[in-house]
Parts: C-alpha cells; structure tokens; sequence
C-alpha cells in the first residue's frame, strides 16, 4: 500500500514540477497581491472608532442598547459586543479596537494611551461620564498588512488546494487516466492519500517561501512558534485538499468542475476573514463562516502569528480542521468514480 501510494505522489510532484507556470502563478501571484495590498493599505486608516462593549454574550451588535449609557449614542462609532475581556483587551492593546467600555454597574474602561483614535475616544466618553474609571493597556499596533498576510496565504492555500487537485482528477477522469489506474492493485482511499500528500507538500513549500519572503520585506510579527504555525497550516492544507478531492470525486466535466469550485471558493474567501473580519457582524452569518475550512485555518494563523496563541489556544480551530480532512477524506473515497461517463 505504502508503494503505491509513493508512486503515485511521485509522479504528480513531477506533474506539477514540469508545469513551470503553474508552479510560477502559485509562488508569485501572493507576493504581487501582499506588496500591492501594501501599497494600496498604507495610508490613513478609515475614521470610524471602534468600541467594544463588555455585555450578554448573545448580544447582536444592533441590539445594544444606547439607554444603558449616554456614550452608546454617540454618532459614528462603532459599538462592538465584547464576550471575551481578555479577547478584547487583546485587541485594544494592538489598537485593533480603540476602547473596551464595561457599563455592567459604574463605567469601566480600557485603553492603550499609544493610540491616537483611542484618545479622541476617551476624551468623548469623560465629556458623557466623567467619573468612569480607566484602565490602561500596553501593546504595538497591529498594521493591516500584518493582519492581511495570514490571510493571502490562507486564499492562495485555498485556491492551490480546490484548482490544483480539483480540475486535475476530472482532468485524469475524462482523458482515461483513472480508467487505467483502476486496472491496477491501487485502491480510491489510496489514491485520494497520495494526492493529499503530493499537493501538501507543494503547498507547504511555496507558502513556506512566500512567507519568509514578506517576513523579511515587510516586518511581518511572529509571535507564536513557528512549529505551531507549520501544525496549522499543514491541518488546514489537508482540509482544503480533501475538500477538493471530494468535490472531485465523481464529476466528470471540467466546466461543471470549475463552477463548483467557484461556488465554494468565493464564499469562503469573501465569508473566512481574507481581506477583512466579520467582527460586528450578524451573529448567523459568523457561525455560517465557522463551518468552513478556511475561516479556522485563519483564525488559528492569526492568533499564532499576531498574539503568540499556543497549542492549548487553538486547539478547536486544530480539531475542527481534522475533523474535516477526516470526514472529506471518507466521503470522497466512497464516492470516488473512476470512470468518465
């Protein structure tokens, strides 16, 4: 089984290794995208003040209600419901959020007294509230390029994974080449194993080198261990991989192939947190965005790179990441079709 399996993952390294664009567009597509994303980002940040509010942990950002303190009306800030202290702190340490305000009973607030709109926000509270108490923050900023990068990494993982294995079976399906695989001893399980592992490793490899490379360039923060890293983004490979092999499994059209993969990349990449977070949005739409590969993949990187979270932080994005690759893997091996049709 081991043989067949490495025969298989041997020839499609090859396969892809020849296909010098392909392999050129996976490397340098990231890089032009974070650099100029860079670029694009490096001026002055939006207006809007963001303010977490400490409050129900079923609270809709739409339902906080201005009554319970004069500044919850203030026009043009945003008022973010805050469940986690510690999260939340966190954020306004890195000047994620300019304020975390506690109004359960007298006024409470934290701030990092670096942050240039964290100071206009004070100044606006003390002019409602006078008396509320203050506490202080320590941290760096965090730019958006930091924050973006976790992000174009995950969406080129994401795109590598659904394109690169998906069109590639149907490919094999419709030219015959599975026909003649299932005339060998090679099973589906084993066949499905071995393209995980040759597309894992590819992708591992080029984000690997697009990686270090904006690290360098740009001042990327890391954290958190780099081992810690290496286990999220090999989980998340997985299931972005298996993901794909399942939509694969028994299609034969590489036009309906890409159709497929286009409704299910989109969303994730505009849904997982790519370019911008769901923070502040509808309650439904963040626990829709939970179930997908990507959104844990993310959030795993992110709390890795940017706030230095160990194993014992994200281990439910790790779990929910093998449960996937786990539950992709079974079902794309028992739907597997060998057969163009």
């Amino acid at each position: 089984m081991i043989r067949r399996i490495l025969a298989v993952w041997y020839a499609r390294n090859l396969e892809f290794i020849r296909d010098r664009s392909a392999l050129g567009w996976t490397i340098f597509m990231p890089l032009a995208l974070v650099f100029g994303l860079a670029v694009i980002f490096s001026g002055e940040e939006t207006e809007e003040f963001q303010v977490a509010v400490l409050g129900d942990s079923d609270s809709a950002p739409e339902r906080i209600d201005s009554g319970v303190h004069p500044f919850l009306a203030t026009r043009f800030i945003a008022f973010i419901p805050a469940v986690s202290l510690e999260d939340a702190r966190g954020k306004v340490a890195n000047h994620q959020l300019d304020m975390l305000l506690d109004v359960r009973g007298p006024a409470r607030y934290w701030i990092n007294e670096d942050s240039p709109k964290g100071y206009i926000v004070e100044k606006l509270l003390l002019q409602t509230d006078p008396g509320a108490e203050k506490q202080v923050v320590i941290g760096d900023p965090i730019r958006y390029v930091d924050w973006l990068v976790p992000g174009i990494l995950g969406m080129n993982m994401m795109f590598s994974s659904l394109f690169g294995v998906g069109y590639v079976v149907v490919r094999y399906r419709k030219n015959g080449f599975l026909k003649r695989l299932r005339a060998t001893p090679l099973n589906a399980l084993e066949f499905i194993i071995a393209q995980v592992l040759s597309r894992l490793l590819l992708i591992l490899t080029t984000t690997t080198f697009v990686f270090v490379s904006v690290k360098f360039a740009l001042g990327i923060p890391m954290e958190g261990s780099y081992l810690t890293l290496a286990l999220v983004a090999l989980l998340g490979g997985s299931a972005l991989i298996s993901l794909a092999l399942l939509i694969a499994a028994r299609v034969s059209s590489e036009e309906f192939a890409g159709g497929l993969l286009n409704m299910i990349s989109w969303p994730m990449m505009l849904l997982s947190g790519v370019f911008f977070s769901l923070e502040g949005s509808s309650e439904w739409l963040q626990s829709a965005a939970k179930l997908l590969p990507l959104t844990q993949l993310l959030e795993a990187a992110r709390a890795v790179m940017i706030h230095g979270a160990g194993l014992a932080d994200i281990w439910p994005h790790l779990a929910a990441l093998t449960a996937m690759t786990a539950g992709f893997l079974c079902l794309g091996a028992s739907l597997f079709k060998w057969r163009f049709a």
